[in-house]
């Protein structure tokens, strides 16, 4: 299979150049700056990507590439940073920028011969001031050589290296692209990756499929073929666990297992208190009567709910919710091994002992994504991680089980792709992200009862109308935050003083960055009078007009 390694300098938009790649059809990975070359060699790549970074080439004790990388007999594109280093590496000269460029910046193509800009087809421009300005192909008679870009950098390369050309130049005059005489080398001080550049795809595309000439053989059919194929193999005759939480990831990863192994492997989910409304008993119905799993309830929520007690920081709760997914799993893969004792109502509906029940359990099954083990295991160190992953690590050195990730490969919308391939119908596999602390993260503060009784209902009225209005599938997330303040207010000539729930909405193509929805005032007000009225405990609704970055999607 052709692919394309991508090398990761810290830069905050790293995953979407892999992301960028992969729809193209081509499989990509992301590993550190630092891979060794004999690793890299292994990999065997048909083209690297080096990406951007918040460090400066520049200063001293920044991250260096190893020049020997750049002599790989494959191509090699630096980004940002990227290209500041490959000039660095070769001779050419690096200083700080005279003016900052941030934001969208128009470029000027220098060069008609560039590989990079080849086939750049018309598009939209995604400067605010020139949305109806096609850019025009380079190929196909084009009115002018001026490109939209996105631009985020403090430092410019003022001299090219020997041998190197310069293609375009922003309107300050700075280097905005180089390649190199023999078609190998380039560099762009934009960033293809990012939507707002408006010929992005297109260069990428000329690069991986035109100057690397990788074959676009990515797709989930072959996927699908290649990861059962794998599972079966892996697992034998052996019995599989899976966190089952009715999410998009563990469905799809489910589904897939299920397709391999069938009655080995057991769903286990378990009611930790900390989930939306009717969540447990819509997900355990829909895995036994549609697929018939084998799937084994557990309500587990008081016993989280003491865990949690008094918590107020973000990362003791996802920690601690972390630790007692440990023992919960690890008390229930040791029981299915025995007998079930009859009347135990922690285990209500348990078809846990259907298929092969001599086998005994060796895997613990995950929905872990690509996302989750780049974010939480960073070359930077634990200062860079904004937020850990409670699925991810320490598993299977506490429950001494082979950990089983199919999707680990994969990011969120390759995942409902992969959902639609296995036939999986339209509800499952379009559901929004949910956190996997839950309403934890969502309830600002301690966790109680009270307050999660209070979210869930007014989460349901929010999605209900959400729904009803036909915005659900156009959003990427929307939910309610219940607030650690009262305010005080007015309902039948009564003086009440109650909770704050804050409304998010926001539109992203990938989780990564996001912008704050902006929903129809109507709708809004219909959705703040319901949960008024109809929540007893909340008489105020605000919305969160923040974007990400700064903020994050989650308040937590």
């Amino acid at each position: 299979m052709d692919k394309i390694l991508v090398l990761d300098f810290g830069s905050q938009t790293t995953q979407l150049i892999a992301r960028r790649v992969r729809e193209l059809h081509v499989y990509s990975e992301i590993h550190p700056f630092n891979m060794p070359v004999e690793k890299i060699r292994a990999f065997a790549p048909n083209g690297i990507i080096l990406s951007g970074s918040p460090a400066r080439v520049i200063e001293k004790n920044v991250p260096h590439l190893d020049e020997r990388v750049l002599q790989l007999d494959v191509p090699i594109m630096g980004i940002c940073y990227g290209m500041q280093e490959m000039a660095r590496i070769l001779g050419g000269e690096v200083d700080a920028a005279p003016t900052r460029e941030y934001g969208y910046t128009k470029i000027t193509i220098k060069d008609k011969g560039s590989l990079l800009f080849k086939v750049c087809h018309p598009r939209e421009s995604r400067h605010p001031d020139e949305s109806r300005d096609p850019v025009h192909s380079l190929d196909s008679g084009f009115r002018r050589n001026d490109i939209t870009v996105w631009m985020s950098h403090n430092d410019i390369v003022t001299s090219v290296p020997k041998g190197f050309r310069i293609t375009s130049c922003s309107r300050n005059g700075q280097i905005a692209s180089m390649e190199d005489e023999k078609g190998r080398l380039f560099g762009t001080q934009f960033h293809p990756e990012v939507t707002h550049t408006a010929v992005g795809k297109e260069i990428l595309k000329n690069f991986v499929i035109g100057i690397c000439k990788c074959k676009p053989s990515w797709t989930m059919k072959s996927f699908v073929e290649k990861t059962v194929a794998e599972i079966k193999k892996t697992v034998g005759g052996e019995r599989v666990v899976l966190g089952l939480s009715g999410g998009v990831d563990s469905s799809v990863a489910a589904v897939l297992i299920h397709k391999a192994i069938g009655d080995q492997l057991t769903c286990i989910f378990v009611d930790n208190g900390l989930l939306r409304k009717n969540e447990a008993e819509r997900a355990g119905k829909f895995f036994k009567e549609k697929y018939h799993f084998n799937v084994c309830c557990v309500d587990a929520s008081q016993r989280f709910l003491k865990a949690l007690s008094g918590i107020e920081d973000p990362e003791k709760k996802r920690k601690i919710i972390g630790k007692e997914f440990i023992e919960v799993f690890e008390n229930e893969a040791k029981a299915l091994c025995r007998p079930r004792e009859s009347g135990d109502p922690a285990h209500a509906g348990d078809s846990r002992l259907r298929g092969n029940d001599k086998a005994s359990v060796t895997f613990l099954a995950q929905g872990t994504l690509y996302p989750d083990v780049i974010e939480s295991v960073s070359f930077r160190g634990p200062s860079s991680t904004i937020k850990s992953h409670h699925n991810v690590g320490g598993l299977p050195e506490k429950m001494g089980l082979k950990l089983l990730e199919p999707l680990r490969e994969l990011f969120k919308d390759e995942v409902r792709e992969l959902g639609k391939e296995l036939g999986m119908p339209k509800e499952a596999i379009n559901r929004q992200p949910f956190p996997g602390p839950g309403l934890a993260v969502r309830i600002i503060g301690a966790v109680t009862k009270e307050d999660l009784d209070l979210l869930r209902e007014a989460d349901d009225i929010l999605n209900s109308e959400i729904k009803g209005a036909g915005f659900y599938e156009k959003l990427w997330q929307s939910f309610c935050v219940l607030l650690p303040v009262k305010t005080v207010g007015v309902m039948g000539d009564e003086r009440t003083y109650e909770r704050v729930a804050a409304i998010r909405a926001v539109n992203s193509t990938d989780g990564m960055t996001a912008d704050w929805a902006e929903l129809p005032a109507e709708l809004l007000r219909k959705i703040s009078n319901r949960i008024i009225n109809g929540v007893k405990g909340i008489n105020r609704v605000v919305y969160d007009i923040s974007s990400k970055p700064p903020a994050t999607i989650e308040w937590e």
